[in-house]
């Protein structure tokens, strides 16, 4: 299964159930990139890096609202290993009427749809988180 994907289903049954801490294992910078995007842009509480270099794993705190929904309402895979999907940044539009981000990846690394219209980069969708 594509780590992504796994990571993905992994936070939405977490939400789903009411869960504080996610954990990944293995630890991959990408998975630590995708996971700092989504710190950066609210949907999450903290990402941390937890363990030796051989053993490492991400320990990620999800956030909540105050009457206790989860911040992140869906996050739908987009490109999929069977097919992938590309974008220049003039087709980027935006999710859920600008309250949700894409996440691409792009020559310049991981970045929302809007950073990479603002840099005129296109790149793969990988998905969309609301």
């Amino acid at each position: 299964m594509d780590p992504i994907a796994d990571m993905i289903c992994s936070i939405n049954n977490a939400q789903a159930v009411g869960k504080k801490q996610v954990i990944f294992y293995p630890y991959s910078d990408f998975k630590y990139a995708f996971l700092e995007l989504l710190k950066n842009e609210g949907f999450i509480d903290n990402v941390e890096k937890k363990g030796r270099l051989s053993k490492r794993k991400i320990v990620v705190d999800l956030k909540y609202t105050e009457d206790g929904k989860p911040k992140i309402t869906k996050i739908r895979k987009i490109s999929k290993q069977g097919q992938r999907i590309y974008s220049t940044y003039k087709e980027l539009k935006p999710v859920k009427s600008g309250y949700g981000v894409s996440i691409l990846t792009t020559s310049k690394g991981l970045l929302t749809n809007k950073e990479a219209r603002k840099n005129k980069i296109g790149g793969e969708i990988i998905c969309e988180v609301w």
